[in-house]
């Protein structure tokens, strides 16, 4: 099988620990394997299948919101890419699975990495590991318990020694973890 070289890692912006975590294994495989680290955040979060707080607004109000939220998203993850520089930010509006499909077609990351806050966690209205297992790139969600607990698609298990995982500390989903 042939291992795809990685040019970019793929990270969706969640304010919570397991949020800070996942960025800093993006931000960590990005350092590894010297490439672009690409946040992306979403008007409505996808994490919370009840957020439409967009849905109802003008072209305008969506504008001034998608400002706000860039800056937010800058201002807390150049903080904590500290020296880091190859680091870029995408505010989305489409929803999720469309415009993350999208920016995987462009090669702005082929590996996704997701914060997994809890055991029922969603993300773009399915259970987060049903989106995992059904999203067509290597998918790594972090968490839910500490930093170094990882659940991976089966995309990500047929390259995760690219992933700088060490044994024992990654499952793939779907199996139950030694």
């Amino acid at each position: 099988m042939a291992i795809p070289t990685l040019n970019a890692i793929g990270f969706c912006a969640n304010y919570s620990k397991q949020g800070d975590w996942a960025f800093e294994y993006a931000l960590k495989l990005s350092r590894i394997h010297g490439i672009q680290l690409n946040v992306f955040h979403f008007l409505e979060d996808p994490y919370d299948p009840l957020d439409r707080s967009a849905d109802n607004l003008s072209a305008e109000q969506r504008a001034k919101l998608a400002i706000e939220r860039e800056r937010e998203l800058r201002i807390y993850y150049d903080r904590l890419a500290g020296d880091y520089l190859d680091v870029g930010f995408r505010l989305c509006e489409d929803k999720e699975w469309t415009e993350l499909h999208r920016c995987l077609v462009i090669r702005e990351f082929q590996v996704l990495v997701l914060a997994y806050p809890d055991p029922e966690a969603t993300f773009s209205n399915l259970p987060i590991e049903e989106f995992a297992n059904e999203f067509i790139c290597p998918v790594v969600l972090v968490g839910p318990d500490n930093p170094d607990q990882y659940r991976l698609n089966s995309r990500a298990r047929m390259i995760v020694e690219k992933l700088g995982l060490p044994d024992g500390c990654w499952s793939e989903i779907g199996h139950i973890s030694a």
